[in-house]
């Protein structure tokens, strides 16, 4: 049998870091949503050095064009080449920060056995990062609109007008995150949300990306919808998006 080769176990893919672990005394295991590969998980050696070759590269929220060397239980960074610095914009702003870290963990819980969407993901990570870097909107807003798209494009997209479970057309005051949004009466469970008009409109904007509309939301709408959201996100995902807990709403 002849043996696999370093080439040929080699590859080349876009990623965007989202979490970094540290190994032993100058190496990180760092956690990447990859354009092409869906989440790899990969060791980084040397990378803590001063001397080391990556510099700030392969820190959370940058973009960079990475030749990785598969392994077996953890793939290997050999060269990292920066595309996109959003980490150092983000990381100056205490909000950008904890939005993109909310951003970051759910992207990591929405990829780890979904290959089929990551594509889709990765651009919509690496599109709302650019947004927060940029500060284009309030951070907070940038996190839930991203949540709403990330959860819809992961196969959960909620309904802000028709009912989520009969489909009856709206709209409905009634909101259940179990059923996937609005419902109406004949199909509204025990102990919904009954959210204020202006906060199911402001989530459909979220949803869609009308940011001329969520811009001009009032801030308790903004807070009330993110309330909405999180809920929503966290029930689907079947677990605790923890950085949530550090989001500054205004």
């Amino acid at each position: 049998m002849a043996r696999t080769t370093f080439a040929s176990r080699s590859y080349r893919d876009d990623a965007v870091v989202l979490r970094t672990y540290t190994l032993g005394e100058a190496d990180r295991i760092v956690v990447l949503l990859t354009r092409d590969h869906g989440q790899v998980r990969a060791v980084a050696k040397g990378v803590r050095r001063t001397t080391s070759r990556f510099g700030s590269r392969l820190e959370p929220f940058n973009v960079a064009e990475l030749q990785l060397v598969s392994g077996r239980n953890l793939d290997i960074v050999s060269q990292a080449l920066g595309k996109r610095g959003y980490g150092s914009a983000i990381a100056a702003d205490y909000a950008k920060y904890t939005a993109a870290a909310a951003m970051a963990e759910a992207a990591e819980k929405l990829t780890e056995s979904d290959d089929e969407s990551a594509a889709q993901q990765y651009r919509l990570l690496t599109g709302a990062l650019s947004a927060l870097a940029r500060g284009l909107h309030e951070p907070g807003a940038v996190l839930d609109s991203y949540l709403l798209r990330a959860v819809s494009t992961a196969g959960w997209a909620p309904s802000f007008t028709d009912c989520a479970r009969c489909g009856a057309p709206g709209p409905h005051e009634a909101f259940s995150a179990p059923l996937g949004g609005v419902v109406c009466p004949a199909c509204r469970p025990p102990g919904s949300a009954a959210p204020d008009p202006a906060v199911l409109a402001h989530l459909a904007a979220l949803l869609t990306g009308d940011w001329e509309r969520i811009d001009a939301a009032e801030p308790r709408t903004g807070r009330a919808a993110a309330g909405i959201v999180a809920a929503y996100v966290q029930w689907h995902l079947e677990r605790a998006v923890k950085a949530l807990n550090l989001v500054e709403r205004s």
